[in-house]
């Protein structure tokens, strides 16, 4: 005769094998003493499933099949298309015609990038013409771009004028890649924007090209300064040019903001002109 709490047990084990949750589709039960043979009981389990046990891990389930490939939760392809790696997203130049009929070479994207107001996805190409409805509001010409955007005090309340209309930095940000000008200023991707004959510069390229005229006149002390200023905007961005960025400049180059205006020559309105100053030369350019 069986013992009753012997068969308990055992049907608690198996009990416990089978409560359900998500990604739980087998159990398995190590039997050392054969204890399904003594317990068997058709009536309550029904009749025994003979198992399949794999030839090679000798295992049931078998453990050494790889699992198969599952669609992207994204695109429903098993070879993925929508990730940026592989293949990448910025895949190829294609030439978009806006409403104003121009014409813009960009980058192919593969993924959706941009939202109206309201938050609805939209097209590369909706979103340049939106950009391009709302220039008008920003600026009438090149000219009055530069002029803008040479100044660290007009620039920022132009880019805050951009961020009303809804291009904050991380529309900015993605407009960058889609001209392909990652290491571009923002005003030369806005000028491309608008003029599309004018292809973006790096900030490298614009430094270089701006450099003889910058330096002229300026003391050893200074240029050394600004020469430093200018690293940090090659390797930053144009946030770099802005004038609340002067004392954590100075810091950064001689240890402490008070080293620095000592080295410049100590009167805190002359360095802040440099500062501002140079600027209309690097824009002057390009």
């Amino acid at each position: 005769m069986r013992p009753v709490n012997d068969i308990i047990e055992f049907k608690q084990i198996v009990g416990r094998g089978t409560r359900t949750f998500d990604g739980k589709d087998h159990f398995t039960i190590y039997d050392f003493v054969d204890a399904y043979q003594r317990f068997l009981d058709p009536e309550w389990d029904g009749e025994p499933i003979v198992p399949v046990v794999c030839s090679k891990c000798g295992e049931d389930p078998c453990v050494c099949k790889k699992p198969e490939p599952q669609p992207c939760a994204i695109c429903g392809q098993l070879s993925c298309s929508c990730i940026s790696e592989p293949p990448p997203v910025y895949a190829k130049k294609i030439r978009v015609k806006l409403n104003n009929g121009k014409e813009l070479a960009i980058q192919h994207i593969t993924q959706t990038m941009f939202w109206d107001a309201s938050g609805k996805p939209i097209s590369s190409t909706d979103f340049l013409n939106n950009l391009m409805g709302e220039i008008p509001n920003l600026f009438k010409s090149e000219s009055e771009l530069r002029e803008l955007w040479s100044s660290p005090i007009t620039r920022k309340t132009l880019l805050e004028k951009l961020e009303v209309a809804g291009y904050g930095t991380e529309e900015l940000d993605a407009l960058r890649k889609l001209v392909d000008a990652e290491n571009s200023d923002l005003f030369d991707v806005l000028e491309y924007v608008f003029n599309s004959d004018i292809k973006p510069m790096t900030r490298a390229e614009r430094v270089a090209a701006a450099e003889v005229a910058i330096f002229t006149l300026m003391g050893d002390k200074q240029q050394e300064f600004i020469r430093f200023v200018l690293s940090k905007y090659i390797e930053i961005g144009v946030g770099e040019l802005d004038d609340m960025k002067i004392a954590p400049l100075l810091k950064s180059m001689y240890q402490s903001q008070e080293d620095g205006i000592s080295e410049l020559g100590g009167d805190v309105m002359q360095i802040r002109n440099l500062f501002i100053e140079f600027q209309q030369h690097l824009y002057k350019t390009g």
